[in-house]
């Protein structure tokens, strides 16, 4: 009998609710004499969810693990202080992105309904993704995710980069599930489970059966392509810099924080528990695609005119530092090892969201004077003329780049402390010498601004309230974490003992 806690699970069941009720708002808002811009409404009643969904995973935190039993759905769900940590991670992303939406819904009018729910709806998928432990609710969740990114990609209907790079990102995003799908089938053909901890059971007692090693690689490296697909890994990054570029500016920033928080959360979980007996297997590979990834994202990152491009190899780049995280993952059971390591990936995760949500937000308030800011060459002279977002911009330049006392900085000293603790003192060192390299396109940007003059004259720009709070929040959130990220550091180390303590091999 399937046996269920509701403390665990409403806050999912509000966000799904929410994406209901946005979407009916949208049908109502374009029925008879009633057609109007619900934009508005829709944006404020897709916060007031989250914010909902969002307290009442602060409960669920604070009341662990009195307040309800952390498994539920009979094993389907698992809602620990890892999953809870990243459910509000993937609540509060959202809500900045979309306090960015407001110009780009004006402008998407009887559409804007269905752009707030699509952002709801997507945020429900993740959290279905890092709330369970079973691999076939993690494809549920994560084909919910990818179909209404894939729609969000596309939004503008009439605008063929949009259309094209939506359809690039449908079709290589089918193509990566496929992998993910088939994965899965021989793991569960080994292991008898989609559970991650009997997967984990299974594969170290699987040396009596024949055969049974080369399934299980080959299923490990089905479902990390799978995986890697979304955290945009070297060589399957091929589709980030086209869907970055297609998308409007508030749909990439939302696929550039949540998608990759989202992905990571799976990733992790997966190896430190499900494929924990293959470490010795896949600890070279994360090694050899941790270098890749940094190494291509940079140097590609160096040659792009376009700053939604820069930005896009930007993302690669650091998915390759989140993956020198990974990569410092022990081969052996020992928790404490296994804990550092994944503290300073959830540390990074939080400091990579406020550094792209700033980015990307500076960028989309420029763009309401009326001026095109997709390239280098448009943001000249943009840091005297409007100063505040100039010097917003140079902070958030600064972060990603790993200057202090940026939370950047901290960010990428904890990760490659984290591998020089394992020994791997050359990854450490390709990673600070690529750190090295951004700075160059970091700073490019922060040149233009200052130290170029603008061929035309700059516009007034309007003020924005919502973009206004959401530059801000990201704007403190990068000195404090920079300056004292002791509160954050004990929050995900509480959260890492969840998902490291339920390692099978003693």
């Amino acid at each position: 009998m399937l046996q269920t806690d509701w403390n665990t699970v409403f806050p999912l069941l509000t966000v799904a609710t929410t994406a209901g009720f946005v979407l009916l708002l949208a049908m109502v808002g374009r029925v008879g004499t009633l057609r109007r811009d619900i934009g508005p409404a829709a944006a404020v009643l897709s916060v007031l969810g989250l914010a909902v969904s969002a307290g009442m995973t602060l409960w669920q935190w604070f009341s662990f693990p009195r307040g309800f039993d952390p498994d539920t759905f009979s094993g389907l769900l698992r809602v620990d202080r890892f999953a809870i940590f990243f459910n509000l991670l993937l609540c509060a992303g959202a809500v900045l992105c979309i306090l960015l939406s407001s110009r780009l819904t004006g402008k998407l009018k009887t559409f804007a309904g269905e752009y707030y729910a699509l952002i709801v709806l997507a945020v429900f998928g993740m959290m279905v993704m890092v709330n369970t432990t079973d691999l076939v609710v993690l494809l549920v969740g994560l084909e919910t995710m990818s179909l209404a990114v894939y729609v969000l990609v596309g939004i503008r209907r009439h605008d063929q980069r949009g259309s094209e790079a939506a359809a690039k990102y449908f079709l290589i995003g089918a193509f990566a599930s496929g992998f993910l799908v088939y994965g899965i089938a021989l793991t569960y053909g080994i292991a008898g489970s989609t559970r991650m901890e009997q997967i984990a059971v299974a594969l170290a007692d699987s040396g009596g059966m024949p055969g049974a090693g080369k399934v299980a690689l080959a299923g490990l490296g089905l479902v990390l392509v799978g995986l890697f697909f979304k955290v945009s890994a070297v060589p399957f990054h091929m589709w980030v810099p086209d869907a970055y570029e297609g998308a409007p500016l508030p749909v990439t920033t939302f696929m550039a924080v949540a998608v990759k928080a989202a992905a990571f959360a799976v990733l992790a979980r997966l190896l430190v528990i499900g494929f924990h007996p293959l470490a010795h297997h896949w600890l070279p590979v994360l090694w050899a695609l941790a270098v890749a990834t940094m190494t291509l994202g940079n140097l590609a990152a160096i040659f792009q005119g376009s700053i939604k491009r820069m930005l896009a190899y930007s993302s690669i780049a650091h998915a390759g530092y989140l993956l020198v995280a990974l990569a410092s993952l022990s081969p052996e059971p020992g928790l404490a090892v296994q804990q550092r390591v994944l503290l300073s990936l959830l540390y990074y995760l939080v400091v990579y969201t406020l550094m792209n949500v700033g980015a990307f937000g500076v960028l989309i308030y420029l763009e309401r004077g009326g001026r095109p800011m997709e390239t280098l060459e448009q943001v000249r002279g943009t840091g005297y003329g409007y100063p505040v977002l100039g010097a917003a911009m140079a902070v958030f330049m600064f972060s990603l780049a790993g200057i202090p006392p940026t939370g950047g900085f901290m960010g990428k000293f904890y990760v490659f402390t984290a591998a020089i603790d394992r020994g791997l003192v050359w990854l450490a060192v390709i990673g600070v010498l690529n750190s090295a390299v951004s700075a160059y396109y970091y700073l490019r940007v922060t040149v233009q601004m200052y130290m170029r003059e603008s061929e035309k004259s700059l516009p007034r720009i309007p003020f924005s309230i919502p973009l206004a709070l959401a530059l801000t929040v990201c704007f403190l959130g990068i000195f404090y974490l920079g300056v004292s990220p002791a509160g954050l550091l004990e929050a995900a180390g509480r959260a890492v003992e969840q998902a490291t303590g339920m390692v099978i091999l003693k």
